[in-house]
C-alpha cells in the first residue's frame, strides 16, 4: 500500500512541472486537428473512388 500512496506523491510533484496549454492553445489546436482530419478523408475518399473506378474499367474488360 505504501508504494501505491508513494506513486501518487510523485505522480502530484510531476503535473506541477507540467505547463499545461492556455484554453486558446487549446481551441486553435483543436481546430487544426479537425481540419487536418477532414482533409485526410477527403484525399482518402478522393483516392477510393478514383481506384475504385480504376478496378471496374479492369473487370470489366
Amino acid at each position: 500500500m505504501s508504494k501505491i500512496t508513494e506513486y501518487l506523491k510523485e505522480t502530484k510533484t510531476e503535473l506541477k512541472h507540467v505547463i499545461w496549454p492556455s484554453r486558446q492553445q487549446t481551441m486553435f489546436f483543436t481546430l487544426i486537428v479537425i481540419v487536418l482530419s477532414i482533409v485526410t478523408a477527403y484525399f482518402l475518399g478522393l483516392f477510393d473512388f478514383i481506384f475504385s473506378r480504376g478496378l471496374e474499367k479492369v473487370i470489366s474488360l
